[in-house]
């Protein structure tokens, strides 16, 4: 039999493998297996526990095999104490390529992992059966957590990517033979391979200029302007993005003008919140509420960001008014989003929301973005957006961006012929912004 005891010594977890003869009663072995850090781990909930115990067995199975199949899971009192001593099946050992030198970490939000809570949230809804596709006691703790997140009673659905809940979303609100009108680098048009007018059966994107990848009344006045005679597709809906694509923030009061502009045309209001925790935890330190710049502000249907901000593979439209979603269901399941065992999705919802994880984790974000920027000035370079949520864009020269790639670094050219984007996230670290930072001084001063 193996003992695996596991202690804390300040940020550290210390593993410690006990090999055990029974017959014999006496200790074969006692190894130190090693050290693992992880400093926001701790103080969270001990339930948590279980993502831990599943990481590092995970770990020894990897890496020795013959200690990490016979551990036992730990036994947890309460709602997550899963597996109470039953045999479990050893997993498959799976093999990676090794990524020691590559950093993918301030490529995209994207590239983290799960958050502790998102994680074992999974595992612990893994036992026992449940009911199926989101008919699930898990699933309507998701939805009203939402609804107390925006303050309001509404109708919330769940699906799988962020295109989808924008594609179903617009498609919804704007007939076919309207048009989606959104900023110039809107996810809607750049990066969705033309969903939103595939799912809406063909409605035509209008894209507007903005600063900053910001809109202004103004603006929106004259794309909807420009035509209105029968041969041209009419408005629909207004799309505009919190956080925009270049990190910027609508105040409430900018989305209430733009919210005027929409009604006295006849359009419905779409918000894509991809990275809407980031922007609630900053305008949160203003005194907003995520009331404020969505349904108080007369945003009318949200889509809203759950993978960016540290979950995996779940984000959810939101209906202002009930009445405006009807029939919504429908067009999930033709679209091929109603999930079977949606409990693991909406699990992690459940503990992301439920002790305030999702907007730590966002502020945290933020805050390094914050660190990461004052550490690219102090190297003399220019910042080309004032970072307001978890996203920096620096002025690079081309021959500094390539060395730094073939140092690993991995990271993208966003705008214009100089424009770099860095993303930070949940599991941003200050030690690798300190060595980022410091590499880039390296290159700097041979490319310079």
């Amino acid at each position: 039999m193996y003992l695996m005891e596991v202690a804390r010594d300040g940020m550290n977890l210390h593993v410690v493998l006990t090999h055990f003869d029974l017959q014999a009663e006496r200790k074969l072995e006692h190894e130190h297996v090693g050290c693992f850090s992880r400093p926001r781990v701790w103080g969270v909930s001990s339930w948590k526990a279980i993502a831990i115990y599943e990481i590092i067995r995970n770990l020894l199975l990897f890496a020795l095999p013959s200690h990490g199949k016979h551990l036992s899971a730990p036994q947890l009192s309460g709602d997550f104490a899963l597996f109470n001593g039953r045999e479990r099946r050893q997993p498959h050992r799976m093999s990676f390529p090794s990524l020691a030198t590559e950093h993918h970490d301030l490529a995209s939000d994207n590239t983290a992992g799960l958050t502790p809570e998102a994680l074992a949230a999974v595992v612990a809804v893994n036992a026992g059966s449940h009911p199926s596709y989101g008919t699930d006691a898990v699933t309507e703790r998701a939805k009203q957590l939402i609804c107390e997140l925006l303050d309001t009673d509404c109708a919330v659905f769940f699906v799988g990517s962020g295109t989808v809940a924008n594609a179903l979303a617009l498609a919804h609100v704007c007939p076919s033979y309207r048009a989606i009108l959104c900023h110039e680098v809107a996810h809607a048009d750049t990066d969705e391979c033309g969903a939103p007018e595939f799912f809406s059966g063909g409605s035509k994107v209008l894209t507007i200029r903005g600063e900053n990848g910001k809109l202004i009344p103004a603006e929106v006045e004259r794309v909807i302007a420009q035509r209105e005679n029968l041969h041209y597709s009419k408005a629909g809906v207004l799309s505009l993005t919190q956080a925009t694509e270049w990190g910027t923030l609508y105040t409430p009061a900018e989305v209430q003008k733009l919210s005027e502009v929409a009604k006295q045309h006849g359009l419905s209001l779409h918000m894509d919140g991809a990275r809407f925790a980031n922007a609630a935890a900053a305008l949160a330190t203003q005194g907003h509420s995520a009331a404020d710049f969505t349904w108080r502000a007369g945003v009318e249907v949200l889509s809203l960001g759950g993978t960016k901000s540290g979950m995996m593979a779940t984000e959810a439209v939101v209906f202002f008014d009930r009445e405006r979603a009807r029939d919504f269901d429908f067009r999930i399941k033709q679209a091929g989003q109603l999930t079977s065992k949606q409990r693991f999705a909406s699990a992690q919802w459940v503990a992301m929301l439920q002790d305030g994880a999702w907007l730590r984790h966002a502020s945290h974000a933020n805050a390094m973005a914050q660190q990461l920027a004052s550490g690219l000035r102090a190297l003399g370079l220019r910042i080309l957006v004032e970072p307001a949520s978890n996203s920096v864009f620096v002025e690079l020269a081309s021959v500094t961006a390539e060395q730094m790639s073939a140092r690993g670094w991995h990271f993208y050219r966003f705008i214009g012929e100089s424009g770099y984007r860095l993303m930070t996230s949940w599991a941003t670290e200050p030690a690798l912004l300190s060595q980022f930072l410091t590499e880039l001084g390296v290159v700097l001063s041979e490319t310079t």
